[in-house]
Formats: C-alpha cells, sequence, structure tokens
C-alpha cells in the first residue's frame, strides 16, 4: 500500500504529502500523529512542530527556509510563511568516505557507440552547421528544409499533409472543422539515406556580433565545443564576413580545444560568394559528399566507462528530489563506480547544497574554484536585483517548491554520492572519470546546451511538470517524477519514477532500470522522445545574469 506522506531526512521539521491531504486530517507517521490544520496538496510539506517567526526550515537534513511568522503544528507550507534561507558554505579538508554502490549487474557490460580517432566514443552520429553569427540563420533554415525532407529526417510531414487538407477544404468551400490531424507511422530510419547519420542539426543562435566581444569570444569556445564533440562526425560552418567573432577565431578555437582535430570541417563566407545561391548550392553539395563518408562509420562495442552523462532537471515538482532525482543519483553512482564520467550544473540550483559539494570535493583548488564560481555568479545576479533565492518558476512553486533551496537541495540529488573530481567553467571540457561540476544556468536550454559542450554523450532530463527539452547532439532522456505527468504526457516521456512515490520500486531499482535505458540508448536501440521530434534546442550562455 502506498505511504500517504514521506519525511526525507531524519532531522527536517516539515513532511512532504504523497497523495492530497485534507484539512482536519489526522496523519500519523513513525508513531506521531498530525492533525493537518489546511488542504495539503500532494508534493507540497506541512510542519512537524509549532514554528515562532524566524525559525529555521529544515528539509533534505539541511537549512532550507526561515519561518516569516508563526506556523502551527500540521500547518502548510507556502510563500507567505516562509522564505528562502541557506547556511554558509567555506572549504574544509576533504574527509568524505564513500561506498560506491554494487556494480556486478553491469561490470563488462558494453554499449554500441561511434569510436573517434582520439579515443572517445559517440552515442550518436550527426553532421552538424553552425553560423558564426546569427545573420546566417536563415540560410540555416533553407539549407535544413531542403536536407532534412530529402534526406529523411524531417518529422512534420503529417503537418504538412494536415495544413494541405485544411487548404483544399477552405478553396472547395468545405467546413474545416471536420478536417483532423492524421497520425503519421514513425519511421525511424526507414526513409534514410544515410543509414549510419542519425542527424543532421543546426545551431541557429542570437550571437556572433552586435553585442560585447567576449559574448563573440564565448560564443566561440562554445561553438569549438560543438565541433569537436564525439556525437559529431564532420561540420559545416556558414560566415557572413564581417561579424564579430570571425571564421578564423572558431578555427582556432577548435585547434586549441583539440591539437589533433580531423574531423572533416566545410566553411562557407556570404560576403565572399557570388550569390545566396552558390552560397547555398556548394554548402548542400560539398556536405551531401561528407555525409557519404561518415556514412561509413558504424556502431562498435564500447565499455560503459565511455559514456559521458549529464544530469539535469526542468519543469521540477515537490516529487523531483524524491523519485527521479534521487534515482538519477544512483545510475549517476552506478556509472561513477563503473569508471564513466558524470556532469552535475545548474549553479543556481545548488544553492543549498554547496557544502555537501564542497565536502565531497577530493581536490582543494577544485573546491575553491567551485567556491569562486558560485558566489561570483550569485553576486552577478543580486547587482542586477536579482539572485539565486529568485530560481523557483511560478510552476515550481505551485506544485512544491517554495524555495530556492528546496529547489537545489532536491536538484542536487542527480549528482548522487559519489567524490566530486573536478570542477568545470561553462564550455570547459569533462577528462576525468567521476563526478564533475559544470557552471551553468539553471535555465533548461542554457544548462543542456553547457553540459554538451563540456562533453556529455547522453543527458537524463528529471522532469515533475513535463518540458519538451533536447539538445542538437546530445540525445535527452525525459524522465518523469510521477505517473500522472507519464500518462498527460507520454509523448514526450521515456521513463517513469512515479513508482517510487507509489512504493512500488525503490531508488536503487529505478536507478537500475534508468542505466538499463541509458544503454540501449547509447547504442541506438531505443530512441530518446526528444530525438524523435528533433527537439533541438541550443541557447548560448552570454554569461550575463541567468538564472
Amino acid at each position: 500500500m502506498a505511504e500517504l506522506v514521506l519525511k526525507v531526512h531524519p532531522d527536517d521539521n516539515v513532511i512532504v504529502a504523497l497523495k492530497d491531504l485534507k484539512k482536519g486530517q489526522t496523519i500519523n507517521y513513525k508513531d506521531e500523529e498530525f492533525v493537518l490544520q489546511d488542504d495539503v496538496n500532494a508534493k507540497h510539506k506541512f510542519f512537524t512542530n509549532d514554528m515562532q517567526t524566524g525559525d529555521e526550515i529544515t528539509m533534505y537534513g539541511v537549512l532550507v527556509g526561515k519561518a516569516q511568522h508563526f506556523i502551527p503544528k500540521g500547518g502548510v507550507m507556502n510563500t507567505e510563511n516562509t522564505k528562502h534561507a541557506a547556511d554558509p558554505f567555506e572549504y574544509r579538508p576533504y574527509n568524505y568516505q564513500w561506498t560506491p554502490p554494487n556494480v556486478s549487474k553491469f561490470e563488462g557490460r558494453t554499449f554500441n557507440g561511434y569510436h573517434r580517432k582520439d579515443g572517445r566514443v559517440g552515442t550518436a552520429n550527426y553532421w552538424l552547421f553552425m553560423p558564426t553569427v546569427f545573420c546566417e540563420n536563415r540560410n540555416l533554415d533553407v539549407i535544413r528544409e531542403a536536407l532534412h525532407n530529402e534526406l529523411g529526417y524531417a518529422v512534420t510531414d503529417k503537418y504538412k499533409k494536415y495544413a494541405h487538407h485544411l487548404v483544399e477544404a477552405y478553396k472547395k468551400g468545405e467546413d474545416i472543422d471536420n478536417i483532423n490531424l492524421a497520425p503519421a507511422a514513425q519511421s525511424i530510419t526507414g526513409d534514410r539515406l544515410f543509414k549510419n547519420i542519425d542527424g543532421i542539426k543546426f545551431l541557429n543562435h542570437q550571437g556572433g556580433c552586435g553585442g560585447t566581444r567576449q559574448d563573440a569570444g564565448v560564443l566561440g569556445k562554445l561553438l569549438a565545443a560543438y565541433a569537436d564533440h564525439p556525437n559529431v562526425a564532420g561540420v559545416t560552418i556558414l560566415s557572413l564576413g564581417c561579424q564579430n567573432l570571425q571564421t578564423k577565431q572558431l578555427l582556432e578555437e577548435i585547434k586549441l580545444r583539440n591539437p589533433n582535430f580531423d574531423k572533416p570541417l566545410l566553411v562557407f563566407e556570404q560576403q565572399q560568394s557570388q550569390s545566396e545561391e552558390q552560397l547555398i548550392s556548394d554548402s548542400i553539395k560539398q556536405t551531401f559528399e561528407g555525409l557519404v563518408e561518415a556514412n561509413n562509420i558504424e556502431r562498435q562495442p564500447a565499455p560503459l566507462s565511455e559514456l559521458v552523462l549529464g544530469v539535469k532537471c526542468g519543469g521540477s515538482d515537490g516529487f523531483s528530489g524524491i523519485s527521479a532525482n534521487p534515482a538519477v543519483g544512483y545510475t549517476s553512482d552506478l556509472l561513477a563506480a563503473l569508471g564513466g564520467k558524470v556532469l552535475l550544473a545548474e549553479f543556481p540550483e545548488l544553492c543549498g547544497a554547496e557544502q555537501n559539494l564542497i565536502d565531497r570535493t577530493i581536490d582543494e583548488d577544485k573546491a575553491k574554484k567551485f567556491i569562486h564560481l558560485m558566489t561570483t555568479y550569485n553576486s552577478q545576479a543580486e547587482a542586477v536585483g536579482s539572485g539565486f533565492y529568485m530560481n523557483p518558476s511560478p510552476g515550481n512553486i505551485k506544485d512544491g517548491l517554495i524555495t530556492d533551496a528546496i529547489k537545489s537541495t532536491g536538484a542536487a540529488k542527480k549528482g548522487g554520492t559519489s567524490p566530486v573530481v573536478d570542477v568545470l567553467d561553462y564550455t570547459e571540457p569533462v577528462v576525468k572519470p567521476g563526478l564533475s561540476l559544470v557552471c551553468t544556468p539553471g535555465n533548461d536550454v542554457e544548462a543542456t546546451t553547457g553540459k554538451a559542450a563540456s562533453g556529455a554523450t547522453l543527458i537524463l532530463f528529471t522532469t515533475g511538470l513535463g518540458t519538451p527539452t533536447g539538445n542538437p547532439v546530445c540525445p535527452t532522456i525525459k524522465v518523469s517524477t510521477n505517473n500522472v505527468l507519464t500518462k498527460r504526457m507520454s509523448d514526450i516521456i521515456d521513463i517513469n519514477c512515479g513508482p517510487v512515490v507509489e512504493g512500488e520500486k525503490t531508488i536503487e531499482e529505478m536507478g537500475e532500470d534508468i542505466l538499463e535505458y541509458c544503454i540501449k540508448a547509447a547504442s541506438g536501440e531505443v530512441i530518446p522522445k526528444a530525438v524523435l521530434l528533433n527537439q533541438d534546442d541550443f541557447i548560448p550562455w552570454k554569461r550575463g545574469v541567468s538564472l
């Protein structure tokens, strides 16, 4: 029988409702009775004792807020009676003891990936188009339409047919209310000319000129990281010519990141071309020739230690920190124990979890780098009247994440419990096996964009409210926190952690299931929904204030 409530940590003075609870209802938990003073919706919390003004509120065993006025025992937590608070943090000498999970079930297992000449292994084989400046976005759109439709990568055929039927009905004077969308048969590779090319991806963006030179510099490092990504087989660059981010600078960034870079790299500059027509036709023809060669690369077995897993949450709810995030965290621990790499980012969503992460950081310099990045980032936000405490969205709050510290401490669960082996600034590449922290905003797309830049070859994305977010070069696997979301948005959800909430599965069992799915996704045996939908979201971080 499913439990009604859950106390996450023995030291907590709040309890999470797993089901909708009514005012006046008596809850028995751990030999104690609580009479609810308010309705408490599922995902929300009620207090275990009377709270006075200024009393500390604890969840996950850490400070997450302070009471703003008297709150009776059994009263619901809300934005009126609770405000964000988090403990200060500092470097303390490393003394962390970690017991790795049992990985005997996965030892010796492999996935079928694309082996690159530098030794890295991709989970997909993409050709990448990137503009040095936003002026070329239109040309990329034209090329996308031509190549996607002709080579079998388009996913919008059913909508085009729907629009066509509406037009025809209108011309005939018929009632368009009778025209319905006809579902199209999902064909993963059947219509594709190049069976070993998983997609042709386009990095449309709004940068490259008009902003600061620093923005152009960061964009250059980001595009270089994507060109060098192990899931990318070749690159076509479109440039205008006069922009801040010069092609020469981008090529230098690529070589700086990987001195042995040897992928096919095609460059087209519009101001040196005879016409728009020549620019586009030449880029299509030469890219086609590159695709012919890239199609010769086939999947081959690789150890699980070659996986690079990015973990992310978005559209989070009150169940994120007790179902999906801890389950993904167990997956992270399994992969770390197997010698793989794990990336935990979203620095505004680590507010309140800092001390735990610092205490787990092996190297003192890396721990201090994390402290510097966190404090500098938050200070920049505060300088413009914001701050990490303002990170929770209206949707987060509505579904139980009342303070940033509650959201963040639950979000940090995605990183598991393994030692932190490295701290990376935005676009820095992951090199060490184990858990690395990556400085990115919490914004869904900016964060996934940054994770892929640091080398994630798969992203596990947990959500309680539902988000279609994906990434152009990194297959993104959507993990639901609850059964209701999974049923309502089954077209975007890949894995359901609702059984954890219902008491049907343990965190450990769910974590193992997630890793099994990752192995299949990395091998191309299953295609995540975001990939099926061509959900290729890409937003460069301009290093200004973005939470």
